[in-house]
């Protein structure tokens, strides 16, 4: 039997597929996960994924990829570690990281961020793959490293992520192993440098980058490698190719050509250079970078026949250079940095011996002793030449040569090009035809040094012909030259010269000796008095000066050859000693860039003249001054490269073993007289560092030859130096300030050099007298820099001199630090300081920290708590003192507090100023959030120093006679605020960032909290001292969500409880405390379930076994967590954008504020309740709300509770002056509310105030002038009536205020029902509407979902007693319709009885639901929960009744309306009237004859009799109603429509024949009486029926949202007559379940558009003909089948959340039309791309209703998963992770997975690899 077996080798590895587990003993894997492996089996692995170790599985081996790992420990503790590169791992776990932000970023819709972060991700993914590869050279390989780190932290940074320091290899800092003080310098630099890396990608100046600026200023030089692959340009011969850098600005080449000579084939000529033609252009500088452009250009000269045309090849000269042109190349080019040998060492694979090397033409910035160059460019400029004898000009070919002094020709020193070799002379090009041929060739000649002074240049000048035969009898016609050296010695100077053209023979011309004597250029010509006008030809000896003209230009690079007299001078000083006091004084006068190129024969030349006048000290100033000038030289910044020259001369070259001894004497000379000599000892100071180096070096060569002799003296010597100095420093003389302050900054540079000759002890002494000489208060900043550079100097590494200069610093930095002076100058310092006592290798350091950590501690605290956080030095000096505590040890904390002595109140203030301090910086932190490495060090070492300082406030004030209240009380408070800091909640983190912490920290919450917890408990007798003060901080403490810490904690509330009701028998003041404080804390976003059951499970032990505190302990217990949860439900609310929900939390707390009688509580959720309404103009309910708090006060002069006022806006020193401001504010909400009856109440009340309290006249005028003005709204301005709609919330999925409750909503002005509906359902997207309006059963109720149902309500009209039966005008009554209402009815159409097929109204009752609501709306909301409901049944009789009257109100109404106001228009009057006596519904109460005025019903009903005379009573009254509504009709319809009321008017006539005839005659008073005196009847509390239901035939009272009306003046009574029994319009919600399928099925049928009445008032005004109104419109309402219309953008729902679509409900797709079954939207393929495609057949409706046909039922829509709905508060894990896509169909998917007796499924198809990114989280 086999069985599971170990791994050994296959311990990690990365899944390739994504895999699915298929059981519970599987594991499923995505795409990236890293496991770790610890078993195998027959294809299958064990083992866990590395981020989530508890749960452990099996899974298929070939899914697998292994890597490299090496395993730490075994079994249970076995850990996996990736034998990766480090940079790699952090590639790999930035990549993890970034992802997810990725994809957040993607649903969130951020595309631009988006985008940046995926190119930054695709970098890395490359670069990482690149790293691995191993097939990176060296150099590119650190240079990617850099690339990759600079990426990770720039995308951190741009992802608010942490910030991360490195060392400079680029590798992570481990914060153990580095100093803080180093740590916090890292973080300097890495922002700094992130902050560039910013601004560099802000600055589109991309041609600049920076990057490689930065790289290439740290080194003086660089080079440009070129490769050569092809010339693509066809050139038919062969050719030379010269490639050069040019400079396109100043005209002019900077470098030698790069040469490569091209055969006429098409390839190089040389055939072994064939794919290796590599060149590299050397010395390049800084100042190179800088120019604007550099040009890499090719030229081209063809080898070979005059003119390509001619081919009769064998008459025809060849092998001449004539110009071609400018060619195409393929290069490719890369800067290198470093000199020509670093960039052979540094990159061999590109250069080595075999590539070309170009250089500069001119010196490269920094030349290296040793770098032996002697170069001269010539450039063949321009000529012009006579053409003689010739009829066109000639074709001039100059060849040049190099001769010496006896003719003898110099072979190979010209050099064409780089790459090729030195060659005998040089031919130009040759120009056709041309009489000014102009060239400019530069040629280089390198000429033996030995040679130059006997070398001359010789230049020829031939005619070359085309034809071979006359070519060769062509001679030379002309000569010119150019001797290199001068007369004077030195060498020819660069620049232009102007040569002399020389004819002869062509035989004479050869021999040097004829020309030599003669003057070669014109400027010579002139010198020797020759004039060079004149005659065109002057004979010189045997040669004639020609007419022709030619010029070159030479540049002369040469470290062995000077242009300069002087410097020549002084390098030959041998050959005339009587000049040499002269040319020691000409030398400061020499151009520096000459002097530097000659440093080290200069510097053997001064050596020499001191050692060879070693007896008399004739020269030794001169000597020292003109080192002074050279040392001075290189100091400058031009020469600052050649520092490294100095230092390899004075360590390899120099050699004077005297020099010592006169150096010194000139040096304390100088020093003895600074006043006279102040300018040339500034100078030597600034020098200092290098005559040191010589000093010591001489005295080192000295000692080597002669052992030792003189130390005595020599150590005297110097000791005298020293004493000099500080004679100077202590001197008051003004005009040495300078020199002192070059003093103090130039003699630290000279330790490292004296220590090696003097002894280091001593040497520390002497620089502390030195520094104890500076005068007080002077120079201060230049003495602690001096102190800053003996810091950083070998001195104070050794144990023995920082004995000595140790004391001295921390004296200085007290003295300084506490007079404020030059803090930055002090921070340095003490920094350095610490920096160096952190070393390992200085020796004994504990000494030292105690040294610092006495004088200096608390006076670098006392900065930092005076130090403003806006200061640049606050970071700093944190760190300072951050590392001092960190570098003291257990000893030194014992040591600390018996160094303040006997003296108590010392230590209480220091710890005092420590707690505020630590208690600032944690509540402030100064450095930034993402410095997370920076910030936990600080905490490390903080929460260190806190349980140290803990210790003593235990051990020296607990007892009785020592107790500090303040300072405990400080020591809790600063605690808990670290406790509870920002940084320490690790669960806000990512889980990679929580564990990196956790693993280096662990939870230092747990630890300080526990140690508060201790501290408490000690405390004893003092607890009573803490209370109700401590609650608090400590409430803070134990709402942290770590549950251990909580368990720990919660009792202390016990303890308290506890402590307060032994001293007072109540715990009153620690109640109102956590109340005050919780409410404060959660909102605040602390606290959560689980807190709430630890708190009441903890206490109410504790409290249970306690004998007093038993009963009060649990009240108060169950008061909290009642609070808890409110103020937990309000909290989760507050972040919901839906503010009506943030209402109803709001009101629930207020609520329980009110009830537990906390008022300042209760006030202040009232204003944030305001403040919602105000946010939704909800003024009637701000006004409301602001009521509350009104009446909470009196008018009288009692003065305000602090917690009365608690807004800024009222300045009120009385509750009357508070309860007038609070109702003017009110009075303005209800006005703008436009709600004048309750602001009239209002004003009243003020104005009777103001009249009879205050006699305040004038703010009585104003407040009567605004009630007469809310009269007049009253009566003139048309309010909106908003409807009313009941909505119930049922199932377990809302939230508890929601849960299975009934509410009555008060819609908004002019809102339809499906508006107010799409409303609530994007609210909880996961709700499913209710399709009856029936009470849900138990299953909906308990059911986990969530179901709503919605639908319009009718108030119930509660008119107030003083306008009961009296006539009151309609504008006033209208009011009472709609507000102060709290009774809503709802009506349901019941059939009872067998259908009549003729008369459907015989049988339909009505059921009449009433519901009451707790509150009058409106109120302080828009809605209330229903407390009550009744219901009634009402018969068809009482039915046909209430519709008839309702009627006749209507046409009262209007008809009274158009009496009032003469204006207003026609359109609804006309609907209305037609409506009702059109014969086509004349049938309207023909229904009700039928139905009631028959034998048979009265035989049936016998009781009925009064109501059906009663009906007979409202028919015959609807005539004369009407009569004055057509009457009135006719005088106010327009021309067009005259037809359309005579029609009218016919209909009415035979209406009223009819009526009168049956019913009698009713006649009403006179029109003008009746304006002011309506019929009682039209006042008398009438109960409407429902205006949602389908319609009996005389319901007429339909108010359907959708006919609300669309202008004011309908007033919501659209065209509604009384409908034919054909004609059902159709209510909101689906009829009874009880209705016969096929009746449901004929109703689809009856659909129609809504918006009828726009759609009439349309036509009645663009057609204004006569319609049918009948036939015309249709009165119905479309039913929503599933749910409310929705804005046309949700139609089309791409859910980002769940990667599928939801698209509303269309009929079935064409293809499955026919079939019954009508399946859900279009199923999405498994995998696919984020992409579809709608079927044709589905025709979506924009407003998201799709149209349903023949009664089929619209397939439903998909669950939504959005996780933005709060209501949806069951854990839904699926919905928010990326869930992977539905599996494939049964017959693609794997097999079930087999137990592992079975073999484990195949890797899925190739395929999936590309798709299956998407269920990680990417999307392609």
């Amino acid at each position: 039997m086999t069985r599971w077996v170990p791994t050994k080798r296959e311990k990690y590895g990365v899944a390739i597929y994504n895999y699915d587990a298929r059981g519970d003993e599987e594991l499923s894997l995505q795409i990236g996960d890293t496991v770790h492996i610890l078993e195998t089996y027959e294809g299958w692995y064990r083992g866990h994924r590395l981020r989530r170790k508890s749960k452990k599985g099996i899974f298929p081996a070939c899914y697998i990829h292994l890597k490299e790992a090496t395993v730490e420990g075994n079994g249970q503790k076995e850990t996996v570690i990736p034998t990766e590169l480090p940079l790699v791992q952090e590639v790999t776990t930035t990549l993890r990281e970034w992802a997810s932000i990725w994809r957040d970023l993607y649903v969130g819709d951020k595309r631009e961020m988006f985008n940046s972060v995926r190119d930054m991700i695709y970098n890395l993914i490359e670069w990482r793959s690149q790293i691995l590869s191993g097939t990176l050279p060296q150099d590119e390989l650190t240079e990617l490293k850099q690339k990759v780190t600079s990426k990770i932290d720039y995308g951190n940074k741009y992802l608010d992520l942490d910030l991360v320091v490195r060392d400079k290899d680029g590798n992570i800092l481990d914060p153990e192993l580095t100093s803080t003080i180093n740590l916090f310098r890292a973080h300097e630099a890495a922002s700094k440098q992130i902050e560039d890396r910013i601004q560099e990608e802000k600055s589109q100046k991309q041609n600049i980058d920076l990057s490689r600026q930065a790289k290439f200023a740290s080194t003086p030089s660089f080079a440009l490698f070129v490769t050569l692959k092809n010339v693509v340009c066809k050139i038919g011969e062969d050719a030379e190719v010269l490639m050069s850098l040019y400079d396109p600005v100043e005209s002019k080449f900077i470098s030698e050509n790069y040469l490569v000579k091209w055969s006429s084939s098409g390839l190089v000529k040389d055939i072994d250079q064939l794919h290796n033609l590599r060149a590299v252009f050397t010395d390049l500088g800084s100042e190179d970078l800088k120019r604007e452009k550099i040009s890499f250009v090719c030229q081209i000269v063809r080898v070979g026949r005059m003119e390509l045309r001619d081919n009769n090849t064998k008459k025809l000269t060849s092998g001449l250079r004539r110009p071609f042109g400018v060619a195409g190349l393929w290069v490719t080019l890369k800067l290198l940095p470093g000199d020509i040998h670093q960039i052979r060492k540094d990159f061999p694979h590109l250069v080595d011996r075999s590539t070309a090397v170009a250089r500069k033409m001119g010196f490269p910035e920094i030349i290296m002793p040793g770098d032996v160059r002697n170069d001269i460019y010539v450039t063949l400029a321009l000529g012009e030449f006579d053409k003689g004898s010739k009829t066109t000009p000639k074709n001039v070919e100059v060849t040049m040569s190099v001769y010496d002094e006896d003719g003898k020709k110099l072979e190979n020193v010209i050099f064409p090009g780089a790459g090729d070799d030195g060659i005998i002379e040089y031919k130009s090009v040759i120009y056709y035809q041309v009489k000014q041929p102009r060239w400019f060739e530069t040629i280089k000649v390198a000429i033996p040094i030995e040679d130059v002074n006997r070398s001359h240049l010789r230049f020829t000048f031939r005619h070359r012909s085309s034809q071979d035969s006359k070519d060769k009898s062509e001679k030379i016609f002309a000569l010119s030259f150019v001797k290199l050296m001068r007369y004077d010695g030195t060498t020819l100077r660069d620049g232009e010269h102007d040569l002399i053209v020389y004819k002869a023979e062509a035989k004479k011309l050869e021999d040097s000796s004829l020309y030599l004597n003669l003057p070669a250029t014109k400027l010579e010509l002139e010198e020797k008095g020759y004039s060079s006008t004149g005659k065109s030809t002057q004979n010189l000896g045997n040669c004639t000066i020609s007419k022709d003209s030619f010029q070159i230009s030479t540049l002369v690079c040469s470290t062995k050859l000077t242009q300069n007299v002087d410097l020549l001078g002084l390098l030959k000083w041998r050959s005339n000693t009587r000049l040499l006091q002269q040319n020691l004084r000409q030398l400061m006068k020499v151009d520096g860039g000459e002097v530097v190129k000659f440093l080290q024969d200069t510097l053997d030349a001064l050596f020499n003249i001191m050692m060879e006048n070693s007896d008399s000290d004739t020269f030794d100033t001169l000597v020292f001054d003109a080192l002074v000038f050279i040392i001075g030289l290189i100091a400058d910044r031009k020469f600052q490269h050649f520092n490294p020259v100095l230092e390899t001369y004075i360590r390899k070259h120099f050699s004077a073993t005297l020099a010592y001894t006169k150096l010194t004497k000139v040096l304390k000379n100088y020093v003895e007289n600074a006043e006279k000599l102040t300018e040339q000892l500034l100078k030597a100071m600034k020098a200092l560092e290098y005559i040191f180096k010589f000093i010591v070096r001489s005295r080192v060569l000295f000692n080597q030859l002669y052992e030792n002799k003189g130390e005595a003296d020599f150590m005297e010597s110097l000791r005298n130096l020293f004493t000099s100095f500080n004679d100077m420093m202590n001197s008051n003389s003004e005009n040495t300030g300078m020199v002192k302050g070059a003093a103090l900054k130039y003699i630290p540079t000279i330790v490292n050099d004296v220590k090696l000759v003097f002894d280091p002890k001593e040497l520390s002494k002497l620089f502390t007298e030195f520094i104890l000489k500076v005068p007080l208060g002077r120079l201060v900043k230049q003495k602690l820099d001096c102190l800053i550079d003996i810091v950083h100097s070998d001195l104070f590494t050794q144990h023995d001199c920082r004995e000595i200069l140790l004391p001295l610093m921390t004296d200085q930095l007290k003295f300084h630090l506490e007079k404020q002076e030059e803090l930055k100058a002090c921070c340095q310092l003490l920094s350095d300081i610490l920096e160096v006592l952190y070393r390992k290798d200085v020796g004994p350091t504990q000494w030292h920290v105690q040294i610092i950590m006495e004088k200096l501690l608390r006076t670098v605290n006392r900065t930092v708590i005076s130090m403003g956080r806006d200061s640049p030095h606050i970071g700093s000096f944190v760190a300072s003192m951050t590392a001092t505590l960190r570098q003291m040890d257990d000893y030194h904390y014992a040591h600390l507090i018996s160094t303040f002595g006997k003296m108590r109140s010392d230590v209480v203030d220091f710890l005092m100023e420590t707690f505020i301090m630590f208690k600032d910086l944690i509540g402030k932190n100064v450095y930034p959030t993402d410095w997370v490495i920076m910030n936990m060090m600080q905490n490390k070492v903080f929460l260190r120093a806190i349980n140290q300082y803990a210790a003593v406030l235990n051990k020296k004030f607990l007892d009785q006679t020592n107790f500090e209240l303040q300072l405990w009380n400080n020591y809790f408070h600063l605690a808990v605020a670290f406790l509870t800091q920002e940084s320490l909640q690790l669960e806000n983190f990512s889980s990679d960032k929580r564990a990196k912490i956790f693993h280096k920290y662990q939870d230092m919450r747990r630890q300080i909290g526990f140690e508060i917890r201790d501290m408490w408990y000690n405390l004893g007798p003092h607890k009573i001292k803490f209370i109700p003060e401590m609650v608090g901080p400590i409430l803070e403490m134990t709402l942290v969500p770590e549950i251990e810490l909580r368990k720990a904690t919660i009792p202390i509330f016990f303890d308290m409880m506890q402590c307060e009701f032994h001293f007072t028998c109540s715990f009153q003041r620690f109640e109102n405390e956590i109340i005050t404080k919780l409410d404060h804390e959660v909102e605040g976003g602390r606290g959560d379930e689980q807190y709430k059951v630890l708190f009441q499970k903890i206490l109410l032990e504790h409290c249970r076994k306690h004998k007093y505190l038993a009963k009060t302990g649990e009240n108060f217990v169950t008061l909290v967590v009642r609070l808890l949860e409110r103020l937990l439900d309000y909290r989760t609310i507050m972040h919901d954008e839906n503010k009506e929900n943030r209402m109803s939390c709001t009101v629930n707390v207020l609520n329980f504020y009110k009830e537990i009688e906390r008022e300042e509580m209760y006030i202040r959720y009232l204003y944030k309740l305001c403040d919602l309404h105000k946010e939704c103009d909800n003024y009637t309910e701000a006004a409301y709300t602001l009521l509350l708090h009104a009446k909470l006060l009196k008018w009288s002069e009692e003065a305000c509770a602090a917690h009365l006022t608690q807004r800024d806006g009222y300045q009120a020193t009385t509750q009357g002056q508070l309860k007038d401001q609070l109702y003017q504010q009110i009075i303005n909400y209800f006005d703008k509310g436009k709600m004048w009856e309750e602001a009239i109440i209002l004003g009243k009340e003020l104005a009777e105030q103001y009249e009879n309290e205050m006699f305040d006249f004038e703010q009585l005028s104003a407040s009567l002038r605004k009630q007469a003005q809310f009269y007049e709204n009253i009566v003139k301005v048309i309010r909106p009536k908003p409807d009313y709609f009941a909505v119930g919330y049922y199932g377990m999925g809302f939230p508890s205020f929601l849960r299975n409750k009934m509410f009555i909503y008060r819609g908004k002005e002019y809102e339809r029902r499906e508006d107010f509906e799409a409303r609530l359902l994007t609210q909880f997207p996961n709700a499913e509407k209710m399709k009856t309006t029936t009470p849900p059963s138990e299953d909906t109720k308990s059911s986990p979902g969530q179901y709503i149902q919605c639908f319009i309500v009718k108030p119930i009209l509660d008119l107030p007693a003083k306008f009961q039966n009296k006539p009151v005008s309609e504008q006033i009554v209208s009011f009472y319709t709609v507000n102060e209402v709290h009774k809503f009815q709802y009506s349901r159409p019941v059939r009872k009885g067998e259908k009549d097929p003729d008369n459907e109204f015989a049988n339909m009752w009505i059921e009449r639901t009433t519901y009451t609501t707790a509150y009058k709306l409106p109120g302080i909301l828009r809605w209330f929960e229903v407390k009550s409901v009744s219901t009634e049944e009402i018969s068809p009789l009482e039915n046909a009744m209430e519709t008839m009257q309702l009627t006749n109100e209507k046409i009262s109404s209007m008809v009274q309306r158009h009496l009032n106001d003469p204006n207003l228009p026609i359109n609804p009057l006309s609907m209305l009237l037609n409506g009702i006596v059109d014969p086509a519904v004349m049938g309207g109460f023909a229904n009700y004859e039928k139905a009631f005025f028959n034998d048979k019903y009265v035989q049936e009903h016998p009781e009925d009799l009064e109501k059906i005379e009663r009906l007979k009573d409202f028919i015959a009254w609807q005539i004369p109603y009407l009569a004055d509504g057509v009457r009135i009709h006719g005088e106010k319809v327009t021309e067009a429509l005259r037809p359309f009321h005579e029609r009218m008017e016919a209909c009415f006539k035979q209406l009223r024949e009819k009526v009168e005839k049956q019913y009698g005659v009713k006649t009403l008073p006179a029109a003008d009486e009746w304006r002011g005196s309506r019929p009682r009847s039209m006042v008398r509390s009438f109960t409407m029926p429902s205006s949602q239901r389908p319609l009996s035939v005389a319901s007429v009272t339909s108010i359907s949202s959708d006919n609300s009306p669309s202008r004011p003046g309908s007033d919501g009574f659209a065209l509604e007559p009384l409908l034919p029994k054909k004609l059902h319009t159709k209510s909101q919600d689906k009829l009874d379940r009880d209705e016969p399928e096929k009746e449901r099925k004929d109703k689809k049928k009856e659909k129609r558009n809504s918006k009828h009445q726009e759609i009439f008032d349309k036509d009645m005004k663009t057609t204004e003909i006569l319609l049918q109104p009948a036939e015309a419109v249709i009165l119905s309402e479309t039913i929503s089948p599933l749910r409310p219309q929705r804005p046309k953008s949700q139609v089309l729902n791409l859910m980002g959340g769940d990667r599928r679509l939801s698209v509303s409900p269309g009929p079935p797709s064409s293809s499955s039309s026919n079939s019954s079954s009508s399946p859900g939207p279009p199923p999405i393929t498994p995998r696919s791309k984020l992409s579809f495609s709608l079927h044709t057949g589905s025709s979506l409706e924009l407003n998201g209703m799709g149209c349903p046909d023949k009664g089929e039922t619209p397939p439903p829509l998909p669950v939504k998963g959005s996780t933005a709905d709060y209501g949806n508060l069951l854990d839904n894990q699926d919905l928010t992770s990326p869930t992977t896509p539905p599996p494939p169909p049964p017959h693609q998917r794997h097999m079930p997975p087999p137990l592992p007796s079975k073999t484990p499924p195949p890797p899925p198809p190739k395929t999936t690899r590309k798709q299956a990114s998407i269920d990680s989280g990417i999307v392609q």
